[in-house]
């Protein structure tokens, strides 16, 4: 039985706090990037690139125009980040660390970029998986986003404006 002191807070798990955070803005996010949606009409089935591309720009300007001062940091906080940092090392060091790294170097490289928040993920740089046994590890994401690795960088993705929405420099182990 625990026995709570005067004037002492009950003992919360600090790491369930801090991923409470990081989806509060992901929730955020999202209910902006769902507002922004509401403009421009998604195409309709089309085969026409050129059209998904219209979307995509409209939209992701419409996200910016929501989200003038986004910076880095803005999701992945120095808390939230601090915990990433250390599940990914967990991983990279743990029984599937080899096969991560493995995964990663059979992928098609993506060599490390000058990632802006609020700027479009590079046009004809390949979208690296993140590989499965790593998103196991990291907190899960609603279908509007996805984590994206670029050379060392964990990514925080928009899919359907193409957007970076954030993003962790140097979090994956060299390999």
């Amino acid at each position: 039985m625990s026995c709570l002191v005067m004037g002492q807070a009950p003992r919360v798990n600090r790491d369930s706090v801090v991923i409470k955070d990081f989806e509060s803005r992901v929730t955020d996010y999202v209910k902006l990037s769902k507002k922004a949606a509401i403009g421009p009409a998604a195409p309709k089935p089309t085969d026409d690139p050129a059209k998904l591309k219209e979307y995509q720009l409209a939209l992701a300007a419409k996200i910016r125009a929501g989200r003038p001062q986004a910076k880095q940091g803005d999701i992945f906080t120095p808390d939230v980040t601090k915990m990433f940092q250390r599940l990914i090392a967990m991983s990279f060091s743990g029984p599937r660390g080899e096969k991560l790294r493995a995964s990663l170097r059979h992928a098609e490289p993506v060599k490390t970029l000058n990632l802006q928040v609020n700027d479009s993920y590079p046009q004809g740089v390949p979208l690296q998986s993140t590989p499965p046994s790593l998103l196991l590890d990291l907190p899960k994401l609603p279908s509007e986003l996805e984590y994206r690795i670029v050379g060392r960088d964990l990514v925080l993705r928009d899919v359907k404006a193409n957007l970076i929405v954030d993003f962790i420099s140097n979090v994956i182990p060299a390999s």
